[in-house]
């Protein structure tokens, strides 16, 4: 497997800036997604940090049927493809379905397999035949010794443009935990390495009819898993979280992410770049 990928102009693994994936967890409306998308996209070029934009067109393990899921495949490219154009930034959505990868493969640089799919053997091997960069989600029920095997199938495929994102681990009902051994554990399998500071807070099923979450550890986590040594970091952001229609709880404000990423620069700064000394 390669240790760098290349997205657009930029790449992320062995010695690259970090990467940052930022947007809100499902494609509200246009006017939302510029707006996240212009913000995030100002923060990161001040501070020489590479930038994708994350958004869902439909979110389809929501908690219940009465969930918001998105605007539906159809509108949510079309809003998607909007921004990467009017922002000028490259794209990750998730696909759930074999169905639907080679349209998404048509506007999305980055492929994204949900961590409740990480083991659907067809959906990750379509999505790697499309071409296209495949982000693969460890699930909340695989060790990270597991994700050999997921990383064998995305290989048997025919593409090494893999990256691995670790989200949290069960621990116990309706909670998760952040072992941040997984993180030299993932990167030894010889993909970049992404951590979801924004996911492996949730606590799923805790409001009953959705995820509830802890979104004041989002900044603890995100700076602790910088300072290990990961390519890139991933996080919900939201004008207003306390209003989102999905995962609201996880979701940094959008006013917040200056200070975050001033830390997080500071401390890749100090540890110095990945790739140029022994990772971990």
């Amino acid at each position: 497997m390669k240790v760098h990928v290349k997205v657009g102009d930029f790449s992320i693994g062995d010695g690259q800036p970090l990467c940052l994936i930022a947007g809100p967890c499902v494609v509200e409306s246009k006017e939302i997604a510029l707006e996240v998308a212009r913000h995030v996209s100002r923060c990161c070029r001040k501070r020489g940090i590479n930038y994708l934009f994350k958004s869902s067109f439909d979110k389809a393990n929501r908690t219940s049927v009465r969930s918001f899921r998105g605007q539906g495949m159809d509108r949510g490219l079309e809003i998607l493809a909007e921004v990467k154009e009017k922002v000028g930034v490259p794209l990750l959505t998730d696909v759930h379905d074999v169905s639907q990868v080679e349209k998404v493969a048509g506007v999305a640089d980055i492929l994204q397999i949900p961590a409740f799919l990480c083991r659907q053997t067809d959906l990750i091997q379509a999505a790697v035949r499309t071409g296209r960069i495949v982000n693969i989600k460890k699930g909340q029920f695989v060790s990270p010794e597991e994700m050999k095997n997921v990383v064998e199938k995305a290989s048997a495929a025919g593409n090494g443009n893999i990256l691995l994102t670790e989200r949290g681990t069960m621990f116990g009902y309706q909670n998760l935990v952040a072992d941040f051994r997984s993180l030299p554990i993932l990167r030894g399998l010889g993909c970049p390495v992404v951590f979801d500071a924004s996911h492996s807070l949730q606590r799923p099923g805790g409001l009953g009819h959705a995820s509830g979450g802890d979104r004041q550890f989002i900044a603890p986590f995100a700076r602790a898993a910088v300072a290990i040594g990961v390519d890139a970091l991933y996080i919900e952001v939201h004008p207003r979280p306390e209003r989102a229609l999905s995962d609201g709880p996880t979701s940094l404000r959008l006013a917040d992410l200056d200070k975050l990423l001033d830390d997080v620069v500071k401390i890749r700064r100090a540890i110095g770049p990945l790739g140029a000394r022994r990772r971990f």
